[in-house]
Parts: C-alpha cells; structure tokens; sequence
C-alpha cells in the first residue's frame, strides 16, 4: 500500500479518491486452457474461471510436490506485482523445504491507479464478489490442479493484500484454515473508498465484538471453525498505523471467543515481540508479532540460516522473516499442519508430579517406537528428553503453564500430541510495575511509541491519545517490554 504521508484531512481525502478504480478493464491473455506449472517456476495460468475482480493468476509449485500438499495465497501490497512478490518474500524457500505450493493474485493499474487490492470496497472484497471471488476461484483451480488438501489452506498478504487477506478469512472461513496480515488492515473495517484513510491512519474506537461482527457478519449463519490468524506489525509504521494491530487482535480473539490476555509472550530476533492466544485446546489461535522501529513494510531477513528467508527491496525490510514464522505457525513446517510428522500415537498418563516456584516436573507413559519426546509449555517445544519425564525451570511463580508431549522416532518424526495438563507454579505472582506519566513521557522512557500524533502502548498497542504532555495515563507491564493501559486501577 504505497501512500504518501498524511497530515492534512484534504490530502487524505484526495489519498482515498486516488484508491478509486478504473471503468477500463484489466488486460488479460487470451484464456488458455489449465495447464500444470512447470516444477520450480513462476507461472501464468489464463483461465481459472469467470474473474470478475479482473485479477492475473500466478502460481509455483516445487518439483514433486505430492497429493495432499497445503495450499498457500500469497497477496502483494500495492505497486507490487506476483513476481515481485515472489522474489522477495521467501515464500518459495518454504515451498521448496517443506512441499506447498503458492498461488500469487496479481491486479493492476487499470484495476486500480496505485495496483492495490480493493480491501476497501465491499463490491469487491466480500464472499462471492469481484476480486474475492476471483481468488476463491484461483484456489479452485490450484487444488484441482495440484490435488491440494482443502483442510490446509492459507492466505497472507502485505499492506492492501494484508487487508484483501483479512477480508478472504471472513469471507471464506470455509476455504481457509488460517491467515497472516503483514502491515495490514482489519477485515472488512472499511466498505467504501472515503473510509479507507480513516482506517489506515485512524483508531476505529470499536470494541473487539464490533470487530468480531465484521467478520461474524461476512458469511452470515457460519460457526466455524475458524481460521489460525497471524498478524505482523510495525511500530513505526506511518502508513497503516500500528493501532491496526491491536484492532486485527481485537477482531479475531473475539470471533474466536477467547481472552485478549496474552496467553505466551516471547521475544524474537529482529526487535520482534510475539504474543499468542490460545483456543482452549491451548493451541495459538491468534498471534500478533509487533517489529519494534519497523516502518511500513512486509519482514524479511536475508541469510541462508533455517529461519532466514527473502530478500530487501522497496517495502521489504530487514528486520525478521516473517514467512518462516507465519509458516511455523500454521503447521507448514510438518506432513499435516498439526505438528505431527509421524505415525507415533500420543503419550498417554500425562501428570504435573509436582511444581516449585520456579517450575513444573511432568511425567508420561512410554511410547513405543520412540527414541524422545517433545515437550512443548504454552503451545512452544521446551525440552526433548530421552526418559518418560521431565522438571521445566525458570517459569515465573504463582503463574499457570499449560504443556503437552509429543513421542518422537528414530528419523524425527514427531507424532501426535497429548491432551493439555495444566501446572501452576507455587508462590505469588510479582506485583506488575506500574508507570503514570503524560504521553511525552511515557514514550520517552520506551514504554510507548508515537504515530501521527497519536500515542500507542508498546506490546498491547492500544491508543493512549494525543502525542502530548496534557494526556495523562498508568500503563501496567504484565511482561518485559509488554504494556497494557491500567487506569482504572493497576
């Protein structure tokens, strides 16, 4: 989403009539008949059905990629193009690693002046329309192509593919099993071309069941289940404002049901902080990931080591990969998205032994046929011991952890995981710290950050107000580096 910075409303105004779209259709090839990709490339394919949002089809697939492979959407930001995408993304490393192919939906000037998806516009972005309805039938025709599993597929997307992305999980929380919003926009926040500034620069002031009814309201009568949701974040982003990150967290704990309270918080390469909520299965079902300093952009992090990916370029910053950690969020890095590579069952008598202040000690029965086990706290694998126990240390006191064990076999396979067991730490929880400052001076000592005029909490990024020494609040660190407003009370 390339946009000039905004600081007058007229501009603004004038920035959301530049989103209008064209009366010109797109210019497509003539339509051709389905044909396979060849193995390792990039590719056009010409006919995938009616394409009423006048979208180009591109796709990759690795080179023997096996029936029931999962199925990843890719969508670029504005004056992007698929390929573009491609290059710089590092998607096509994790196609290659773990077997998925990749379907790239590309629009264009005549489509829209700045080449962005239409997010906005509700004849455009919702369930059975324009260019949702295109790309759902570029899912169509990639699964019958490729034999994909429709219980695996993914879309993602930067900037207004971040948005278009946001708006396909609502619309089609049938077709896909989970999303990423990289620097984007909750779904459906605006419906009409004159909204669409307000939404990117703007704190909407909706609580998160206003949100959760945008998408509850999207295919009206469907319970789900509902799509895995990673979202990624900027803090210096000066485009799509950082207050949409909270927002999209907002949106999906609450069609999800569960608490916004974070359920992990982990501290990440690149200045990136990653919270979870989890289902209550205690599996993530939404993560948010805040880049501290990162501007408008999609996270990459060139290099050649396992959890490096993509390459720098305009709206490609170097900060982190986030296709490696949104693939490992949504199970790409194994055979079924689970978690599960292996055939092994789940260990059975998983029991809290005992617990400390500092830790939990666990024990299980054995599995046969496995040579370890894979014990995860809170969704993430801490320990892979030999023996039928284990005593996690460093945990904090009076705190609930919720762990689970996988058996792993000789080739390291990991197989099923066990049902949750819940431990809680002995002794009181630490009184969390507590700060009051004005908003000057709340940023000023790092525990906030500010985004045109406004100032949003570091962590939780909830909106404080104006960027200015009259604006008063208490803000509570219920993690290192993780701010919430407390003033009602800390």
């Amino acid at each position: 989403m390339r946009f000039p910075t905004v600081r007058k409303v007229l501009r603004r105004t004038a920035l959301a009539a530049a989103l209008g779209t064209s009366a010109a259709g797109m210019t497509l090839m003539a339509p051709l008949a389905p044909t396979a990709a060849a193995a390792g490339t990039l590719q056009q394919v010409t006919s995938f059905g009616s394409n009423p949002g006048n979208l180009a089809m591109y796709e990759y697939a690795p080179a023997d990629l096996p029936a029931d492979a999962p199925l990843v959407v890719a969508l670029h930001g504005c004056t992007q193009s698929a390929s573009d995408y491609h290059s710089h993304s590092g998607w096509q490393k994790f196609a290659d690693q773990w077997g998925f192919a990749v379907v790239y939906p590309q629009t264009g000037s005549s489509n829209n002046s700045l080449s962005c998806f239409s997010w906005f516009d509700s004849a455009k972005s919702t369930r059975g329309r324009g260019e949702a309805a295109s790309i759902k039938q570029m899912v169509d025709t990639a699964v019958a192509q490729y034999g994909s599993d429709r219980g695996r597929i993914f879309v993602t997307g930067l900037s207004a593919g971040g948005g278009m992305a946001a708006d396909l999980l609502a619309d089609y929380p049938d077709v896909f099993a989970g999303g990423a919003v990289d620097s984007g926009l909750p779904a459906q926040c605006a419906t009409t071309r004159i909204a669409a500034s307000g939404c990117q620069y703007s704190n909407q002031n909706l609580t998160p069941k206003q949100w959760g009814d945008k998408v509850r309201n999207s295919y009206p009568g469907y319970t789900g289940p509902w799509p895995r949701v990673a979202i990624w974040q900027g803090s210096s982003d000066t485009t799509v404002a950082p207050v949409n990150g909270t927002e999209l967290r907002d949106q999906w704990t609450d069609v999800w049901g569960i608490s916004r309270t974070p359920s992990t918080t982990r501290t990440l390469t690149g200045n990136t902080t990653e919270t979870t909520y989890n289902d209550a299965a205690g599996k993530p079902a939404v993560a948010l990931f805040s880049i501290s300093g990162m501007a408008h952009g999609l996270a990459v992090d060139p290099g050649s080591g396992a959890d490096q990916c993509g390459s720098t370029g305009t709206y490609y910053l170097d900060t982190i990969c986030s296709s490696y950690h949104t693939a490992k969020f949504w199970g790409l890095d194994s055979s079924d998205g689970s978690g599960d590579n292996g055939s092994l069952p789940a260990p059975s008598g998983v029991v809290v032994t005992s617990t400390t202040d500092t830790g939990a000690s666990l024990s299980w029965s054995a599995v046969s046929g496995a040579a370890s086990y894979n014990v995860y706290r809170d969704g993430t694998r801490v320990a892979s011991p030999a023996s039928t126990s284990y005593t996690d240390t460093g945990s904090s006191a009076g705190t609930s952890y919720s762990y689970t064990v996988a058996a792993v076999d000789s080739t390291g396979a990991v197989g099923t995981a066990s049902a949750p067991v819940t431990a809680t730490t002995s002794g009181t929880a630490p009184a969390p710290t507590c700060y009051t400052d004005n908003n000057y001076n709340q940023v000023k000592a790092g525990r906030a950050h500010q985004s045109l005029g406004h100032v949003y909490a570091n962590g939780s990024h909830q909106n404080m107000g104006l960027y200015t020494l009259a604006v008063t609040h208490t803000l509570k660190e219920t993690a290192p580096g993780y701010f919430v407003l407390a003033d009602s009370g800390c």
